[in-house]
């Protein structure tokens, strides 16, 4: 094969479905593939060919290059490089007198190709210098160690060079160091009049120098001065608080005169032209002082009948008649007078410097009545020492910071109309506010103690702090140990209550009330006892199931009746069966060690006896 081509790599973008990638380079052998996958943040990794999910497959169709494809595609935002990496080795072997064969010196000569142009690829990728440029040596004979934590650069020769450590911070120190320092070396002062201060070693040191030494030290961090501006920066805080609400009176003001301030601005417009016209009209028919006639204008244009020009060799004003003449002018003595004073140098100055296109520009902003009267305001007495504070050198700095691009988007943003609405809402919250603050410990302590989320808190945990847990949708108390869920009392939740042995009247006995989906429902004693049946019996609805106690005054007997029928009766002498009682079942298991002493016994049914059954005397057993 001939290598046509010079790439030697591709790359591609990831998008998270994409697996199949094309290499258009011809390869010796698959293994000669590296691909590397680089994350959106640089990270790269070196893929494997295999079956792994981190791997890849390669199918190659020869000189036209072939396809890698990947387990898992590549993410949005990765990269992918497929490169070519040909072995520097050379594995055609010829022997003498056998034949030459072209096809093996060809792939012979392809390798060695395809290993050129791998060489190029990565000698482009290196810090070089150009053609022009000479460096006597590029081999570094300084050791590792000697190397290490030092800068390379370039000597003074322009040749390579290992110079300085970097900085290392070696700790406090007081003004006079108890400790030798190098250059580079970094330390922080612990004297008052330094404190925090962080210096570096420009020379080195011995012990006993102080850090303000500037032959041995440079400042880098000056914090005493940082703390001094934190100082002045709390009470500027504290008197920006007391202007917000000058502000927002100011703000209104602004509001108000930004129209008038738009309107100014299209006549300021209008007046400017109308100067520049003017002063261009002047300059044209007043020349100035000039040693001798002049044949033009300042402009260098025709001169216009009634120019006028002071001959400054003769000190007399002359005029351009209709008659293309200069033509000396004699003024008055008083006139004179006042020529001579517009003559002064300091004069001529003074109107060098009003001739000036942007005093001129300036001139017509000022020519304007809503500007004319905003300076008398600011000719009085109180304005002239309000602008003489202003003038302060702090103010002045304040100013400075108010005139940043942030600052005054900020202001502009004040002086909206919802924002001056919400400032005017504060002021009628302002009680509940000072309210707050003055209580600002107990809200504090409510907020410690009552918090809402997620999931149950796990730190600042206290018995009797109270948390609703908005995923479960449940409110619950913190027990000491345990967040405990606070529910509604019905029946499903009180349990583990120890049962009264006697009822009084006028109790509360809570009842769970099945009609009423669990609820709880109080009753007294009696009506406990009424809802029961009655007084002598507890009875089912339709009373024909029941237990009496007393069928008859005083009888003192049991009567037990189902489906209208009494079944047994018990009084002193035992239980008995009525002629209707049916059978006497009795399924048990005797399973301790059972001792029967003037007693009986009747066991009926199945009786598994397990432990061992003593009858005594006066005792009689009966098994059925």
């Amino acid at each position: 094969m001939t290598i046509s081509t010079t790439t030697i790599l591709n790359s591609y973008s990831g998008n998270g479905s994409t697996t199949a990638f094309a290499y258009t380079f011809p390869i010796n052998t698959t293994s000669e593939i590296t691909v590397i996958e680089r994350s959106a943040t640089g990270v790269e990794t070196v893929k494997s060919e295999g079956s792994g999910s981190a791997n890849y497959g390669i199918a190659d169709n020869g000189a036209s290059g072939g396809t890698v494809t990947m387990v898992t595609a590549p993410a949005a935002g990765t990269t992918l490089l497929i490169r070519r990496n040909t072995e520097l080795t050379q594995e055609t072997d010829y022997v003498a007198n056998d034949p030459f064969p072209a096809e093996t010196h060809e792939d012979a000569l392809d390798k060695l190709q395809m290993q050129n142009q791998e060489l190029e690829e990565e000698l482009n990728r290196s810090i070089k210098i150009s053609r022009t440029n000479t460096m006597t040596s590029t081999e570094f004979t300084t050791s590792a160690s000697d190397r290490a934590s030092k800068v390379l650069a370039f000597d003074s020769s322009g040749e390579l060079s290992v110079t300085q450590e970097l900085g290392t911070f070696k700790g406090n120190s007081a003004t006079t160091t108890t400790a030798a320092f190098v250059q580079r070396d970094i330390v922080k002062a612990t004297t008052t009049a330094q404190l925090n201060n962080i210096y570096i070693c420009v020379a080195d040191s011995a012990i006993g120098d102080v850090l303000t030494d500037t032959d041995h030290f440079a400042l880098l961090v000056d914090a005493v001065s940082a703390a001094t501006s934190a100082t002045t920066a709390t009470t500027k805080a504290s008197e920006a608080a007391t202007s917000a609400s000058t502000a927002t009176t100011k703000a209104n003001t602004a509001t108000t005169k930004a129209s008038e301030a738009a309107t100014s601005a299209s006549n300021a417009s209008t007046s400017e032209t109308n100067a520049a016209a003017s002063f261009d009209s002047f300059d044209d028919r007043y020349l100035g002082a000039k040693s001798s006639a002049p044949s033009t204008d300042n402009d260098g244009n025709a001169l216009l009948t009634g120019a006028l020009y002071f001959n400054s060799s003769s000190s007399q004003l002359f005029n351009w008649t209709a008659a293309d003449a200069w033509e000396a002018i004699k003024p008055t003595s008083s006139e004179q007078t006042n020529i001579n004073a517009l003559a002064a140098s300091a004069v001529v100055a003074d109107m060098a410097l009003l001739g000036t296109s942007a005093v001129i520009e300036d001139m017509a902003l000022l020519a304007n009545t809503d500007v004319i009267a905003d300076m008398a305001l600011l000719g009085t007495s109180d304005v002239v020492a309000d602008l003489n504070k202003l003038a302060t050198t702090a103010i002045v700095e304040d100013l400075n910071i108010l005139a940043t691009t942030d600052i005054v988007s900020d202001l502009n943003a004040l002086a909206t109309t919802d924002f001056v609405a919400d400032l005017t809402a504060i002021e009628a919250i302002k009680a509940n506010v000072t309210t707050v603050a003055d209580n600002v410990a107990g809200v504090t302590s409510f907020a410690e103690k009552y918090r809402v989320g997620s999931s149950d808190p796990s730190s600042s945990l206290n018995e009797g702090d109270l948390f609703y847990n908005s995923t479960s949708n449940v409110l619950k108390f913190y027990d000491g140990s345990n967040w405990v869920v606070v529910s509604a009392v019905t029946s499903a939740t009180i349990t583990g209550q120890t049962a009264e042995t006697s009822i009084a009247d006028n109790d509360l006995i809570l009842i769970s009330d099945t009609s009423a989906s669990g609820a709880l429902r109080k009753m007294t004693k009696a009506n406990f006892v009424t809802g029961l049946g009655s007084a002598s019996s507890i009875a089912d609805t339709d009373s024909d199931t029941q237990i009496q106690v007393e069928e008859s005054s005083d009888e003192d007997k049991l009567r037990f009746d189902t489906g209208g029928t009494e079944r047994a009766v018990m009084d002193s002498n035992g239980i008995a069966l009525t002629t209707n009682g049916g059978s006497f079942i009795h399924h048990n298991t005797i399973a301790n060690d059972t001792t029967l002493a003037n007693q009986n016994m009747l066991l009926v049914g199945n009786v598994a006896i397990t432990g061992t059954l003593t009858i005594g005397a006066n005792s009689t057993v009966v098994v059925i």
